[in-house]
């Protein structure tokens, strides 16, 4: 019998069907028009209808080996050859590497692991370990934080996204120490100094865990002030409140160490991780835990589980990434290519007056657009945005750059295996794109 051949789409026949019979996240529909892609390599992306663009977001800030990378392709290929799938109940080899890598690599004395679909995911379940192994029901989160999109993950999240979900109790919300631009951060010892009053005004006894990204991630990479992290953990212990580290944006040498709490030398009692962890070329996330955690469940029941836990493809997948991380010293250039784009964050805050604020570590980093240098009035409202932010928006993708753009941020994320002059050119975009930012500045 003759193989049918499948005529190719056209980038419209894409993104209408794509529109037609699939819902987008986070979006009303009808003001969409996503992008038809259909080829990527590196820090570049190609769509059907011959355009190519500069990834200077990760995608989500998630494609960290950057794309089209054959290690991570070639050993998910190998492992949907052997062993495509096999229940969670199962043992198989790429579970068994992968989880004696991460205890390898993960902070201090975290060595067990629980595999996941994904961040959100693994926050969910964090939660629910956490709840267990203390009997307590409350969790406390920050403002401005992004944990995920279902359930109690949703209900820890600090920005506008809970509103319309809010559904649960037993959640208490912080203030992070940045407050925005024009109030800027509070030193560590206020910050915790306010973190201490909210935990004895809700009683320590009912709180089970502290959720925080190290440094926040889609709500304007705020990096914490020296000493806050620090502190955060020191009350945690005496309170005997379980610390949870969501690292899945920040993990995996996204901050030019392997984890974002290696820059402090803290050790959370349990750790997210995800997109970084495959690269995202296939869903795996994973909560490490402390033998303290993980002790518990020897004797108690894990309450939890997932017909995809320790997907063999996405295990696979993870170890690929490992490896490309560590062949080609990611970590190490996300440091280097770091240093060069604080260096463009700093020429750019010089030369246009609508950059109120840069902030970076290692290649994770941020514009924050302004109106007036002076009052520091923020070129788009808290979960808003405005005229210029808009056109700033379109002109990028006009010039040939995909990246986030929210509220008055820009994002400067790019895949953590770029070049010196692949940061060159994605910042020559946004020089040029920021002059209708400096045209609304006073």
């Amino acid at each position: 019998m003759a193989t049918e051949t499948v005529k190719a789409l056209t980038a419209d026949e894409i993104t209408e069907l794509c529109l037609r019979h699939t819902l987008y996240d986070w979006s009303a529909q009808s003001a969409l028009h996503p992008m038809p892609v259909t080829s990527a390599k590196g820090v570049y992306f190609h769509t059907a209808d011959g355009r190519r663009f500069i990834d200077f977001n990760s995608q989500l800030m998630c494609v960290n080996a950057g794309h089209g990378d054959r290690r991570i392709i070639d050993s998910i290929k190998l492992q949907a050859d052997q062993l495509p799938y096999i229940s969670p109940f199962m043992a198989h080899e790429p579970r068994a590497r992968l989880g004696r890598k991460l205890a390898k690599l993960l902070p201090g004395d975290i060595d067990k692991v629980f595999f996941t679909l994904g961040g959100t995911d693994a926050n969910e379940n964090a939660i629910k370990m956490a709840r267990a192994v203390t009997g307590r029901p409350k969790i406390l989160a920050r403002y401005r934080s992004y944990h995920g999109s279902t359930g109690t993950a949703v209900q820890a999240t600090g920005d506008p996204r809970r509103w319309a979900n809010e559904y649960a109790g037993a959640v208490v919300h912080v203030t992070d120490p940045y407050h925005g631009v024009q109030r800027g951060t509070d030193p560590a010892d206020v910050a915790l100094a306010h973190l201490e009053e909210v935990i004895r005004l809700e009683g320590p006894e009912t709180i089970a865990a502290f959720i925080l990204e190290p440094i926040t991630g889609t709500n304007g990479i705020l990096i914490p002030p020296d000493g806050y992290l620090e502190g955060v953990r020191e009350i945690c212990d005496s309170f005997g409140i379980l610390l949870i580290c969501d690292e899945v944006m920040t993990g995996f040498g996204r901050t030019g160490r392997w984890f974002a709490v290696d820059h402090w030398g803290v050790v959370p009692d349990l750790i997210t991780l995800a997109k970084g962890l495959t690269s995202s070329y296939a869903p795996l996330g994973a909560v490490g835990m402390r033998p303290n955690v993980a002790s518990y469940f020897d004797q108690h029941v894990f309450y939890g589980g997932l017909t995809y836990n320790s997907h063999p493809l996405g295990c696979a997948a993870a170890l690929g990434a490992i490896q490309a991380y560590e062949e080609d010293d990611m970590v190490g250039n996300s440091k280097r290519m770091g240093a060069v784009l604080a260096t463009h964050h700093r020429r750019l805050q010089e030369r246009h007056p609508c950059v109120g604020v840069a902030r970076s570590i290692g290649l994770f980093g941020a514009l924050e657009l302004v109106r007036d240098r002076k009052t520091l009035e923020p070129l788009a409202p808290f979960n808003g945005t405005s005229p210029e932010m808009k056109s700033i928006a379109q002109a990028l993708v006009d010039a040939g750059m995909h990246t986030f753009v929210r509220w008055n941020v820009i994002m400067t994320n790019p895949p953590l295996c770029i070049t010196e002059a692949e940061l060159d050119e994605g910042f020559e975009i946004l020089d040029s794109v920021l002059e209708i930012g400096d045209r609304a500045a006073s």
